[in-house]
């Protein structure tokens, strides 16, 4: 098979396609032939030798991935040919920029039809991860406010939709020009940052997700009711934080991601009510994955970037 790997930290140059030995399934993993991969922030960061959640190269960057099962006789949960997508073994390596991956069976889920395979991919990392804030840690409801700093990034604009869906009413940060995008999801009120204070406008918020870090976290505190919780994607480790949150009355909490299959049934769940749409902003050929991640380096983007497999 083909695989994209790096033999050293550095720039999107770092990452070449090799020829690589086919994975082979343990028992109770299926070896899915990808069809799309979607791409993340945390991606390049590690690829650059910002973060070092998978030590030292050599290795195959990835996680999310849709595709169709090839073997799956160490499982009952799917048969050769069933469409799938997920975000097996994060935070481990799962080696997913690669025309092959094998995964354990819970860590997917068969892929809605009204999801390409393309859509699909984009969507397991930032919906488990705006999944796991709104739901399983805020328990956001119905009539619930709730604050979404960065609505229109790849965790945000998943966000304002699950927030949305679950009854709340959703506020939102986002530059000018990502309004309309971000209105049309779904958000309440939309303000933008570089005009709009939101410390000053906004009150009496259930939840705040902080999608954007720097000082954005501690700015929220005003926001909050009393009882309210501040989840965080990007501040999780700051202990100064959760201390500052406590002693205002009000609860702190990072978003310790995993490949939960509860949270992916429930993207499932929405994408089949249509409640629930992944937006890909670029989809750039296998082949073409230092340009994809020179686009991941510039940032700002509305929603996902995939790496499509043509074979």
């Amino acid at each position: 098979m083909r695989a994209i790997t790096q033999h050293g930290f550095g720039g999107p140059e770092a990452l070449v396609v090799v020829d690589a030995p086919d994975p082979r399934p343990l028992p109770s993993e299926v070896l899915v032939r990808v069809e799309a991969i979607g791409l993340n922030p945390l991606e390049a960061r590690l690829r650059a030798g910002e973060f070092p959640l998978l030590g030292p190269p050599p290795f195959t960057l990835g996680w999310d991935i849709s595709g169709v099962v090839e073997d799956a006789s160490g499982t009952y949960r799917f048969r050769p040919g069933d469409e799938v997508f997920g975000m097996p073994l994060f935070p481990r390596a799962a080696s997913a920029y690669a025309e092959l991956v094998a995964a354990p069976a819970l860590h997917l889920a068969r892929k809605p039809a009204a999801l390409t395979h393309v859509e699909a991919a984009a969507l397991p990392v930032v919906g488990l991860t705006a999944w796991q804030a709104l739901v399983d840690l805020a328990r956001v409801g119905q009539g619930d406010r709730v604050l979404v700093h960065g609505g229109g990034g790849g965790v945000g604009h998943v966000a304002v939709q699950i927030a949305k869906a679950l009854g709340a009413h959703v506020i939102t940060t986002a530059s000018a020009g990502k309004r309309e995008f971000v209105l049309g999801l779904g958000a309440d009120e939309v303000l933008d940052h570089a005009a709009v204070d939101f410390a000053e406008a906004v009150r009496d918020v259930d939840v705040v997700l902080d999608l954007v870090g720097g000082a954005t976290a501690e700015r929220s505190l005003p926001v909050l009711r009393p009882g309210g919780i501040m989840v965080t994607a990007v501040s999780e480790d700051d202990p100064r934080l959760a201390e500052a949150f406590a002693a205002a009355g009000l609860r702190f909490s990072g978003v310790a991601l995993d490949p939960d299959p509860v949270g992916l049934r429930g993207l499932v769940d929405l994408v089949e009510r249509g409640a629930l749409r992944v937006h890909v902003r670029e989809v750039f050929p296998f082949e073409r994955v230092v340009d994809a991640h020179r686009a991941l380096d510039r940032g700002h983007l509305t929603g996902k970037l995939v790496l499509a497999v043509t074979r």
